[in-house]
């Protein structure tokens, strides 16, 4: 896993356990391709001379992000002089500031396998295997999880998009409310009897908190599903919560087959969660309802936004490590003064004392 040396508040890991789901079906991490060799060197000998140690913590807040016009036209090339943040609105100064296209990109890819997506995974798995092929490069690396009563992963971390392609397409519907199989092979660790679940908060927790909690750098979650969360343990706050205080960017591509439920005479209620989850992490939600030519399009677009990001940091005036939750502001104008539409994550929280 790529880890920088300071300490950035940005990436910071939950302090808090998982005590609600023991084992999600997680695989064991591998080591990123790019991690730093090990040294088998002996270690050099004492100094006999005592000297006083310097502990140097440096925070810094990154963030991400995406600028458009009204129009939605991605604006690739704005300077530092046109962006202005603030951090419970007082303005802060930039410490680097970049449009950047090459840095490596980490993704996690949540897939909907609750039944009421039964319809609509033939359209995933065409449209996922395209957008594996496209926006993978070397230095990048993706998984792909499934979730519906419990959270599985269908293949770790890989740059490969061959092996994830094959991973989307062995994925199944759960209709039968329990385990589909041996624990961590698609079934997860304990069957649940329960036909409706779809565990999507507990998904992004998990995702957020174990697999994309040490990696830098640009990370996003992409999330197939219709939005309904029923049956998960954490609750919509702390899946947002989980994101934020790694630095997670969620993309939902709402694909959700609302005639499934008119005809079962159910009420459809995803749209609004779906929402508030990639608004908040400065991410977005794009609805495509059934629609296979509408899903293509929705992986291109984030493509692009994912290859036309801003990166910048700034240490923040306010030094103190209370763990509390600072709201960030970030303002961007054209060239003709307009203000333009910034995608940005809502806030972060502080160390927490001690930490």
């Amino acid at each position: 896993m790529r880890s920088g040396c300071a300490r950035r508040v940005g990436v910071a890991a939950l302090l808090v356990g998982l005590p609600v789901l023991p084992a999600m079906g997680w695989a064991q991490l591998a080591p990123s391709p790019d991690a730093p060799p090990v040294s088998t060197a002996p270690a050099p000998p004492p100094d006999e001379t005592p000297a006083e140690s310097l502990k140097v913590q440096v925070n810094l807040v990154d963030l991400f992000f995406t600028v458009k016009d009204k129009s939605g036209t991605l604006i690739p090339h704005l300077t530092r002089n046109e962006c202005q943040v603030t951090e419970d609105k007082v303005p802060q100064t930039f410490k680097s500031f970049t449009a950047e296209t090459d840095q490596p990109l980490t993704l996690g890819i949540l897939l909907d396998t609750s039944g009421s997506q039964q319809r609509v995974l033939p359209l995933e798995q065409q449209a996922a295997s395209e957008f594996f092929r496209e926006v993978l490069r070397q230095k990048d690396e993706a998984y792909l999880a499934s979730f519906d009563v419990n959270v599985d992963l269908l293949q770790d971390f890989t740059n490969s998009p061959h092996l994830l392609s094959r991973a989307m397409d062995k994925a199944q519907i759960n209709i039968g409310g329990g385990s589909l199989g041996p624990p961590g092979l698609g079934g997860g660790p304990v069957p649940i009897s329960n036909p409706k679940g779809t565990v999507l908060y507990d998904a992004i927790y998990e995702s957020a908190t174990q697999k994309l909690n040490q990696e830098t750098g640009r990370k996003a979650l992409i999330i197939l599903t219709d939005g309904e969360d029923e049956g998960s343990d954490h609750k919509i706050r702390e899946a947002i919560g989980a994101a934020e205080k790694n630095n997670v960017i969620i993309y939902v591509i709402l694909i959700a087959d609302r005639e499934m439920y008119w005809s079962q005479g159910e009420g459809y209620y995803g749209y609004s969660p779906a929402k508030q989850i990639s608004d908040e992490s400065g991410g977005r939600i794009i609805d495509v309802g059934n629609n296979g030519a509408k899903l293509q399009a929705a992986f291109e677009e984030i493509e692009a936004e994912l290859r036309t990001q801003y990166v910048a940091s700034y240490t923040p005036s306010n030094a103190k490590e209370d763990g509390t939750f600072r709201h960030i502001g970030l303002e961007c104008k054209g060239d003709n003064g307009d203000n333009l539409k910034v995608q940005v994550r809502k806030g972060y929280y502080a160390p927490a004392p001690g930490s």
